[in-house]
């Protein structure tokens, strides 16, 4: 059993009965106690998606869920649900565009090393690589020299993605994104 304070981001734990998703957790030292800090985490019911906010304290123990982690394929949207197969045994698991929003920004047919999270053989969030790479669509023409110097212009990826790249490189490009930062790492 974790201390909340060792509980991270995308984890499922087991609170009053339930099992919830923590999708954020803020860290608070509380000014003039003596003693530990806060963690106030955002939560969601895995079954219902209801949002709990609820604070611990750094001693608190909290219980892991069983959490399975699937190595998938995004295959194709059939309204609000989306679809990713199973690399090793084709299964296919739905998840609604609500719970992956943020996550499709980052997502195409041949986005490699993406992970299915599955409580109680039920998927309830993705788990994406560090950094993906993604095509530009759209953004101003190239520099030339572009490359000597930092600046920077806004360009749109295939997902609908925003994102800033050196002056250098153009539409049509594969670039690699870092995917917590959503920023530039290089071209592919």
């Amino acid at each position: 059993m974790p201390k909340a304070s060792e509980i991270k981001k995308n984890q499922a734990v087991e609170y009053e009965g339930r099992v919830y998703f923590v999708k954020d957790i803020e860290r608070s030292v509380p000014q003039g106690r003596a003693g530990g800090s806060l963690y106030r985490m955002r939560m969601y019911d895995v079954v219902t998606d209801q949002k709990l906010d609820e604070t611990f304290k750094d001693s608190d123990m909290l219980n892991l869920a069983d959490l399975v982690r699937r190595p998938v394929t995004f295959s194709y949207a059939d309204g609000d649900e989306y679809v990713f197969m199973d690399n090793e045994d084709f299964t296919q698991y739905m998840l609604n565009k609500s719970a992956i929003e943020d996550e499709l920004l980052f997502i195409t047919e041949d986005t490699q090393g993406v992970m299915a999270i599955l409580v109680s053989d039920t998927p309830v969030a993705l788990d994406l690589p560090p950094t993906v790479e993604l095509a530009i669509e759209e953004t101003d023409p190239s520099v030339k020299g572009g490359s000597a110097t930092a600046r920077t212009k806004p360009a749109r990826l295939s997902t609908g993605l925003m994102v800033q790249v050196p002056e250098h490189i153009s539409t049509g490009d594969r670039i690699k994104v870092n995917v917590e930062e959503r920023k530039f790492l290089s071209r592919a």
